[in-house]
C-alpha cells in the first residue's frame, strides 16, 4: 500500500491526501499531473476569484474556472506556458524585465508576496492585483505556487472616458496602496500637489471598500469659512441662527454608511480642528443648536497639498488630529514623475470631449512637447491645455501650433524632429518595423526619441536592445 504524502500550502494550511477527487479543470500535461497538484486545484475550483497553480519554473500547471472566464482568451492556450508570457508577453521573467516579480520574493521569504501588475487580458491591458503563495513540501522546500488574481476596477490601463488612468510605476505604486487599504476602515491621507487627482483616488478608495454602495460625500474645506464650517459639516436645527428656517442635516450625516472625503484638510481653521478631532475619536456629533448627540458612521479620507508635518511643527495644525487622519498616507505622484502616462491621459481627455465620429489625435512632435513640459498644475493643467488646443484643431489633429506659446520651448535639446518619411505611430503603441525606421532616420537621443514615441526611456531601451539597435 502506497504511503500517504503530504504537502503544505500557504493558501490552504490543510494536509491533502494522495487520493483527491478529480477537479473539473482543463487537461494538464501528464508530467505535472501529480496527486498533490490535483488535490490543490480541486480545492481552488471552489474559489470565486481567479487562481492558477505555477511550478518553480514559471509554468502554469492548472487554473480554476474563474481564471478561465476572466483571463482565458479563446484560441490561446496557457496550460504549460510561462506565466510571464501569458500575462505580460515578456520573453523573460518580470524581474529581468525591470518589474517586481512576486515569485522571486515568495521563494526567498518562503511566504506570500503581493504586487500590482498590468496584465494582458482578453479585454486589453488591465491592472491586476496579484497575490502569490508558495507551496512547501515536508522539507520546507518550494515545490509550486498558488497565484490569486483580482482585476482592479477603479483604474484603467487604457484610455478611458472617466476615472483614474495610468500605467507608470509611480501611478501603479499609489494605486497599489489604495488596493491595500481600501478593505480596511483605516483613515487615509492623500498627499500630493494640486491637480494630481486626489478626489479620483479618494473615490477609488471608497469604491474598492465594503462601503462602495454607500454615499461618497465631498467636503471642500478650502471653500468654507469658519462660521459656515460647523453648520455645513454637522448640520443645524430650526432656529439655531438667523435664516435657519428648518432642520438641515450636515455632510457628516449625509455620509452615513459611506465615505466622507475632506479635501484640502490643511485649510481647516484651527478652532474647528478640535471639533473634527472629537468627531473622529468619539464617532459622535451635535447639530448646531441641538443638545442631542448623533452617532456618525463613515469612512474618513482626507487630502491636502500642504505640508501638514511642517504645519504641526509651527502650530498651525493640531498634532493629535494629524496622527488621527494620517494612519495610512498615500503619496500621489505629480505628472512630471509619470511622463509615460501623458499619451494615455491625452487620449483619454480627447475622447471625453469628442463625439465618436470626430476622434482627435495628436501629432508626434506636439506629443513630445507635452511630455517634455513639467506641468506644475499637473493633470488639471494638461486637461486645460488640451481643451484649448481642441478648438484650433479643425481637422482633428492637434499640432504644435495649437499649443500655448509658453509651452513651445525646445523640449528636445535642439534635436531634429523625426523624419517625415517615417510612418506616424499611435503614441505608446509602436511596432518593431516602425520603431526601426524612426531610429534609422533620426539623430535624436534615446530620451528625446522616447518622448516623441510616447514610451518610457526604459521601455525604449529594452525594445532597441531586442532589435540590436541599443
Amino acid at each position: 500500500m502506497a504511503s500517504e504524502q503530504t504537502i503544505t500550502c500557504c493558501e490552504c494550511p490543510t494536509t491533502m491526501n494522495s487520493k483527491p477527487p478529480e477537479p473539473a479543470l482543463v487537461t494538464r500535461p501528464a508530467a505535472v499531473n501529480a496527486p498533490q497538484v490535483q488535490a490543490l486545484v480541486s480545492y481552488l475550483e471552489h474559489e470565486a476569484q481567479p487562481m492558477i497553480v505555477l511550478d518553480p519554473d514559471y509554468n502554469i500547471l492548472a487554473a480554476n474556472t474563474a481564471y478561465q472566464r476572466q483571463f482565458g482568451a479563446v484560441g490561446q492556450p496557457y496550460i504549460g506556458h510561462k506565466c510571464y508570457r501569458i500575462s505580460h508577453h515578456y520573453d523573460v521573467p518580470c524581474d529581468q524585465a525591470g518589474e517586481h516579480c512576486p515569485m522571486k520574493k515568495a521563494f526567498e521569504m518562503k511566504g506570500p508576496d503581493r504586487v500590482l501588475h498590468i496584465h494582458h487580458t482578453p479585454r486589453g491591458p488591465e491592472h491586476v492585483d496579484v497575490e502569490l503563495r508558495p507551496i512547501l513540501d515536508a522539507q520546507h522546500a518550494v515545490v509550486a505556487y498558488v497565484e490569486r488574481l483580482s482585476t482592479v476596477r477603479s483604474a484603467s490601463a487604457r484610455a478611458s472616458t472617466d476615472g483614474l488612468v495610468g500605467r507608470a510605476p509611480a501611478f501603479n505604486a499609489a494605486l497599489s496602496a489604495v488596493q491595500r487599504v481600501a478593505p480596511s476602515m483605516l483613515p487615509v491621507l492623500l498627499l500630493g500637489e494640486s491637480g494630481t487627482g486626489k478626489e479620483l483616488f479618494a473615490r477609488a478608495v471608497h469604491e474598492s471598500s465594503a462601503r462602495g454602495h454607500g454615499p461618497f460625500v465631498v467636503v471642500d474645506c478650502s471653500g468654507l469659512t469658519e462660521t459656515l464650517f460647523e453648520s455645513e459639516l454637522f448640520g443645524y436645527e430650526k432656529g439655531a441662527f438667523t435664516g435657519a428656517s428648518a432642520r438641515k442635516p450636515g455632510l457628516v450625516e449625509t455620509a452615513q454608511g459611506g465615505t466622507l472625503f475632506l479635501d484640502e484638510m490643511g485649510d481647516v481653521p484651527l478652532s474647528m480642528q478640535v471639533k473634527l478631532l472629537r468627531l473622529i475619536e468619539s464617532g459622535s456629533f451635535r447639530r448646531v443648536g441641538s443638545i442631542e448627540t448623533q452617532q456618525a458612521d463613515f469612512r474618513l479620507v482626507a487630502a491636502t497639498h500642504k505640508p501638514l508635518q511642517a504645519m504641526v511643527a509651527d502650530g498651525r495644525f493640531r498634532q493629535d488630529l494629524y496622527y488621527r487622519i494620517s494612519a495610512f498616507p498615500i503619496h500621489l505622484p505629480p505628472l512630471r514623475e509619470r511622463r509615460e502616462d501623458i499619451p494615455l491621459l491625452v487620449d483619454s481627455f480627447l475622447r471625453r470631449g469628442a463625439e465618436a465620429k470626430h476622434r482627435m489625435t495628436v501629432e508626434p512632435l506636439a506629443m513630445a512637447y507635452l511630455q517634455a513640459h513639467d506641468w506644475p498644475g499637473n493633470i488639471r493643467e494638461l486637461r486645460n491645455v488640451l481643451e484649448r488646443a481642441r478648438l484650433f484643431a479643425d481637422d482633428g489633429i492637434v499640432r504644435v501650433e495649437h499649443l500655448p506659446e509658453w509651452l513651445n520651448v525646445a523640449p528636445l535639446n535642439s534635436a531634429a524632429p523625426l523624419p517625415a518619411s517615417a510612418p506616424s505611430p499611435r503614441p505608446g503603441a509602436v511596432d518593431d518595423q516602425t520603431l526601426r525606421s524612426w531610429v534609422e532616420g533620426t539623430q535624436l537621443t534615446r530620451k528625446a526619441l522616447a518622448l516623441q514615441l510616447g514610451l518610457s526611456e526604459r521601455t525604449l531601451y529594452r525594445r532597441l536592445k531586442a532589435l540590436g539597435l541599443a
